[in-house]
């Protein structure tokens, strides 16, 4: 299986609450970059955070790539969950091809826990960083990181 993550685009600074902050024209362009990372791969599912910056990172993700496939929002995707409480989510969700898109601290830590088995070594994420991992089981330290592209 392979697990991408990607870090929503660059956001507004402000908005009437964090969850309701949009991508900046920056951000869509940063996203449209990192999403052709993406071409050529068999996407089975894509996994988002309910946040604004990360549903419209998810649908610029779908046009860029032409997909149909449906966009899964789970509450438990925010910049603040919990890794670990993530990765036991996640095993229901397993697919041969999994996009989250999601927030920074989370993902970074997230991927620091796949391939280390710990959190303290979390990847560096900038906005739309796009990680790819890979391996046979969704556990705590049994992912290798085959990529990670930072925006330009």
């Amino acid at each position: 299986m392979r697990l991408w993550l990607l870090r929503h685009g660059e956001a507004e600074h402000r908005a009437r609450s964090d969850a309701e902050r949009a991508l900046t024209e920056h951000g869509r362009k940063e996203v449209r970059h990192a999403a052709k990372h993406l071409r050529g791969v068999a996407l089975t599912k894509i996994l988002v955070s309910p946040y604004r910056r990360a549903q419209q990172t998810a649908e610029l993700v779908r046009e860029t790539l032409g997909l149909q496939l449906p966009l899964t929002t789970l509450d438990w995707l925010t910049p603040d969950d919990d890794p670990r409480d993530v990765l036991q989510q996640l095993d229901a969700d397993a697919a041969d091809e999994l996009l989250i898109v999601s927030h920074n601290p989370l993902l970074g830590s997230l991927a620091g826990l796949l391939v280390y088995g710990h959190l303290q070594q979390p990847v560096i994420l900038h906005t739309a960083s796009l990680v790819c991992l890979s391996g046979d089981h969704l556990l705590a330290g049994a992912l290798a990181l085959d990529a990670l592209h930072h925006p330009h």
